[in-house]
């Protein structure tokens, strides 16, 4: 009973918060407006209705021939097993750090809906960090943002790089997609119903399932991280996804000693980072 309880907890929360103090949202906005300065990462602000989405990335550049998208986790979405936060901009803003550590070609950072409005969170619903987090209108921005970002760009094709919950939101956007060249996820949450079962918290029940569209991906190339001591997303669940994502033989899930959920891709992600096979970049 104890393992459930904290399972669900880490589930609940998207990250492992421990009893570390929580910066306050002003905090944590400022926070990633200095990391992405820092490298010269500029903020775009894309209108994707019904939502208004958050990007980080380099200063135009010439076109080029492939743009890779990191998209964010599910961010502060609970504070505790019973309370919802009032505003899921990450604590922990892992994908842009990774975004950031791309290796090859040109990277930009995406978040998800609600995270780094600032005082604009309250017109945005709760439920689409929580049980709608994956919601149809979820995805149809996220693609739209996306077409933005690669006409920003001048790209020709994307590399979608999904962590957590934004792996899921990687998946059911490229099986909507043409342009989609290889997938890669992070510590993802490929099958919301598995997922929550095995936690035995409440069903996402207003969100699409990346499991669903599996079908429509299997030609795509792509890699699934899972770290070995990951809790949120155990190895087991993974194992359990379809060929479809896994590949035959699971030759396209690697489960990576010493990891967990949230370490420790960052520091380990400049030389980790997967290439899809038949993907000619780095994604």
């Amino acid at each position: 009973m104890a393992r459930i309880w904290r399972s669900a907890w880490v589930c609940l929360a998207g990250l492992l918060l421990g009893c570390t103090a929580i910066p306050d949202a002003q905090e944590r906005n400022q926070a990633v407006q200095a990391l992405a300065g820092n490298n010269g990462w500029e903020k775009i602000t894309l209108v994707a209705p019904p939502f208004e989405l958050v990007a980080y990335g380099p200063k135009r550049t010439t076109p080029i021939p492939v743009l890779t998208v990191y998209i964010e986790g599910d961010g502060l979405a609970w504070l505790n097993r019973s309370t919802a936060s009032s505003d899921p901009t990450p604590s922990e803003p892992l994908a842009l750090k990774l975004a950031l550590s791309h290796r090859q070609g040109t990277a930009v950072y995406l978040a998800r809906p609600c995270q780094y409005l600032g005082k604009q969170v309250a017109s945005c619903d709760q439920r689409y960090w929580t049980s709608a987090r994956f919601a149809q209108e979820v995805i149809a921005s996220t693609d739209q943002a996306i077409s933005e970002l690669k006409q920003r760009y001048g790209a020709r094709e994307i590399v979608m790089v999904g962590y957590s919950g934004g792996a899921a939101v990687a998946a059911l956007v490229a099986a909507r997609r043409d342009d989609v060249i290889g997938l890669v996820t992070v510590a993802g949450n490929l099958d919301h119903r598995a997922w929550t079962q095995y936690h035995r918290v409440r069903p996402l029940s207003g969100s699409l399932n990346a499991v669903d569209v599996a079908p429509k991906l299997q030609s795509l190339p792509q890699v699934h991280l899972i770290g070995e001591d990951d809790q949120v997303i155990p190895p087991e669940l993974a194992r359990g996804w379809p060929a479809a994502f896994t590949g035959l033989n699971q030759s396209q899930l690697q489960v990576v000693p010493g990891y967990d959920h949230a370490c420790c891709w960052v520091q380990g992600w400049p030389t980790l980072q997967p290439v899809p096979a038949a993907v000619g970049i780095a994604p």
